[in-house]
């Protein structure tokens, strides 16, 4: 029997090949399993809903992110005289202490993070629906990095914690928790949601498209 020379193209992704990765533990499964055969989880091509999940979560984070950042997060209570800190104003307090170290890592993780959180997760969510194709092993790493460093945006909440535990001679001062505390830790909390809502497969779903019309 003559060979032709022609093969039939392979498939590229695990989609084609009608396989499905399990999200907890990567196992490849053939398309139709409900559940992965090796932990139980539930098997799906794609996060569902993930696209309106994850803009719903960032425009709650971002409406909390005001309250967090405008309302007082401790209020100290020295010899019956109360004063009450902002996250910035207390920024602006270690360096004009000399704290800069302090100062740097409280305005990065607290004010800076969180809120190139919600931006880089909108990027990409503009991004996708657009439909683009531009550079999506970058914003495939910008995603995972997102993901990584957004639980440090906690830093200021574990602060506050310490202080409130720590701190409290009697009636010479005190420190209690200021209202921006549970917002704070509201918006921490629902932009590490949004980032696991969102399905980074979908950044590459765009440049399949055009690997299989060329």
């Amino acid at each position: 029997m003559e060979e032709t020379g022609l093969r039939a193209p392979l498939p590229t992704t695990a989609s084609e090949a009608g396989l499905v990765a399990c999200e907890v533990c990567l196992l490849l499964s053939p398309r139709g399993r409900a559940r992965c055969p090796r932990c139980g989880s539930r098997l799906h091509p794609r996060k569902p809903d993930s696209i309106p999940r994850t803009w719903a979560l960032l425009i709650a984070a971002l409406i909390l992110y005001l309250p967090a950042n405008l309302l007082p997060m401790t209020t100290v209570v020295t010899l019956g005289r109360a004063q009450s800190d902002t996250i910035l104003s207390g920024v602006i307090y270690f360096i004009q202490t000399g704290s800069w170290p302090i100062a740097v890592v409280i305005f990065i993780a607290s004010i800076l993070v969180p809120l190139l959180k919600i931006a880089v997760l909108a990027c990409l969510l503009v991004s996708v629906q657009r439909g683009s194709s531009f550079r999506p092993v970058d914003r495939t790493r910008l995603y995972r990095v997102t993901e990584l460093v957004g639980r440090w945006s906690m830093l200021d909440i574990f602060v506050v914690t310490v202080l409130v535990a720590v701190v409290n001679l009697g009636a010479i001062a005190t420190i209690q928790a200021g209202p921006a505390a549970p917002f704070f830790a509201a918006v921490v909390v629902i932009t590490m949601f949004a980032a696991m809502s969102f399905d980074p497969r979908l950044i590459w779903d765009r440049c399949s498209g055009e690997k299989r019309d060329e």
